[in-house]
């Protein structure tokens, strides 16, 4: 069993280039190890609340955009530049997770926060575990980018109106949410994680041919003694206002106006008033899209196109999203453009611009293999 543990406590581990860069130089030489039987990736259990991994280092790469110096051209996926290496490198890792056998497996221990880049590093493993403290968001488009790391892949994928729901407004889910939308696999109390651990350890050790932990993870697995998912409760509203038949942001919200008095749709409203106008277009899209895109890898690429786009313009969404949060923490950003009806389609459009040869996101390619079926 090799045990991967994100170690960055001070900031509920999150992800950042050096990690990604440790777990890319890594990975390939486990994923070739014949005696090596799975992968087990868990946080740091040092940090101020549980977390695995509360998302990327976006504030690194805020730091890289916002200064500009020596005429720096970012947004367009130079090397070199930590607002293009950073995503490069990340989507790499991502793909490298996604493709890995599904006879080795990697396990996730979703023990606490679980947002952004941390979804990255263990969605598209083969198992997911969550606990009674697994907090998991995508809230991308509050800081004026789009949930990425293969979102537009798995959102996508979801049934209903779930994907898009998720995706613009990054609600926060628990154990009882993603086991109802598919996103974890088993839940496992924190107080038998342990115990957890070492049989996974024992059952690694075993000659038995082919996945040696799924009988391991169903043994542990429990009903989750929370409240009924918000998901279930609220799937109907949901598939109403976010289902196929809704192709704009626009509609979604002219569909939730309708319900009148209904308190889940005032609240939807409320939170996707507070997003980023140009996040929430070009999410929309993008999961448009990756519903078409066969495979991992070509999502990935697209994304990676996305990316840059959020990172071309000096006065983007995103540097003032990460101003507003983490910077000055006003938590008050000023979008621009403030109303969904002047964003564009030409707008949302330059986000999916060719990059040029040299500077797309190039991957080992792979798409073929069993590792595609261990997704959601």
């Amino acid at each position: 069993l090799g045990i991967l543990q994100l170690n960055n406590p001070s900031a509920l581990n999150a992800l950042t280039l050096d990690m990604v860069r440790s777990l890319n130089h890594i990975l390939p030489q486990w994923q070739s190890e014949k005696s090596l039987r799975a992968t087990l990736m868990i946080g740091s259990n040092e940090c101020r609340r549980p977390a695995f991994c509360s998302g990327g280092d976006v504030r690194a790469v805020y730091d890289a955009g916002i200064q500009r110096t020596n005429g720096e051209k970012h947004g367009w996926g130079k090397k070199g530049l930590a607002t293009a290496d950073f995503f490069r490198e990340e989507y790499t890792l991502n793909h490298r997770i996604a493709t890995q056998s599904t006879t080795k497996p990697q396990v996730s221990l979703w023990d606490g926060i679980v947002m952004g880049g941390g979804v990255g590093l263990s969605i598209h493993g083969k198992y997911r575990i969550a606990t009674e403290n697994t907090l998991f968001a995508m809230p991308e488009t509050g800081i004026g980018l789009f949930p990425d790391v293969g979102g537009m892949y798995w959102l996508s994928r979801l049934k209903g109106g779930l994907g898009k729901y998720i995706a613009l407004t990054g609600c926060r889910l628990k154990a009882d949410d993603l086991l109802y939308a598919g996103i974890a696999t088993h839940f496992v109390p924190s107080n038998k994680l342990e115990d957890l651990k070492a049989a996974l350890v024992e059952a690694t050790d075993s000659t038995e041919e082919g996945d040696c932990v799924a009988s391991v993870l169903m043994s542990f697995h429990e009903k989750p003694s929370l409240s009924a998912s918000f998901l279930e409760k609220h799937r109907t509203n949901i598939d109403a206002n976010f289902g196929k038949d809704k192709s704009s942001v626009e509609e979604i919200i002219e569909s939730l106006k309708s319900e009148g008095e209904n308190k889940f749709g005032q609240e939807t409203i409320s939170s996707l008033s507070k997003m980023s106008p140009t996040s929430l277009k070009v999410t929309l899209e993008g999961v448009k899209r990756g519903a078409t895109l066969s495979n991992i890898a070509e999502v990935l690429k697209m994304e990676y196109r996305m990316s840059q786009g959020f990172m071309r313009a000096a006065n983007s969404d995103f540097y003032e999203g990460i101003r507003a949060l983490l910077v000055d923490k006003d938590r008050n950003p000023k979008w621009n453009p403030a109303m969904l009806e002047e964003v564009t389609d030409d707008m949302v459009e330059s986000f999916f611009q060719e990059l040029g040869d040299e500077n797309e996101l190039i991957l080992e390619e792979d798409e073929g293999t069993e590792g595609e079926q261990s997704k959601l």
